[in-house]
C-alpha cells in the first residue's frame, strides 16, 4: 500500500509517495506550472489530484476521467500536513462514485 503525504515548508510545499518526491505529471496535463497545493479548489490543487490519480492507476486514463472531482471532494479539504493511503484513496472513489 502507497502512502501519499503533503506538508507546507519554509521552501514551499512538499509531496512524497512512499518518501519519493510526486512527480507532477505535467507530461500527461498541463494544468499548473505553479507546481501542487491543496486547502482550496483550483489549478494546482488539480494538478496535485491528478498526479496522486496517475501514481495510484499507473494510468493516464482513469486519472484523467476522475482528477476533478477528487480535486473538489479530496485535496481542496486536505490541511497543510497531511497523509492519505491507497486505501483511502479508494474509499474516496467509491464514495465520489456513490
Amino acid at each position: 500500500m502507497k502512502t501519499y503525504r503533503g506538508d507546507r515548508t519554509i521552501d514551499g510545499v512538499a509531496v512524497t509517495v512512499d518518501g519519493r518526491p510526486l512527480p507532477d505529471r505535467t507530461d500527461i496535463k498541463d494544468i499548473s506550472r505553479d507546481g501542487f497545493e491543496w486547502s482550496y479548489e483550483g489549478s494546482a490543487p488539480a494538478q496535485l489530484a491528478l498526479a496522486i490519480l496517475v501514481d495510484h492507476f499507473g494510468s493516464a486514463t482513469p486519472a484523467l476521467q476522475g482528477y476533478e472531482r477528487f480535486m473538489r471532494d479530496v485535496v481542496a479539504n486536505f490541511g497543510n500536513e497531511w497523509e492519505f493511503t491507497s486505501a483511502d484513496i479508494d474509499a474516496a472513489l467509491a464514495a465520489c462514485a456513490a
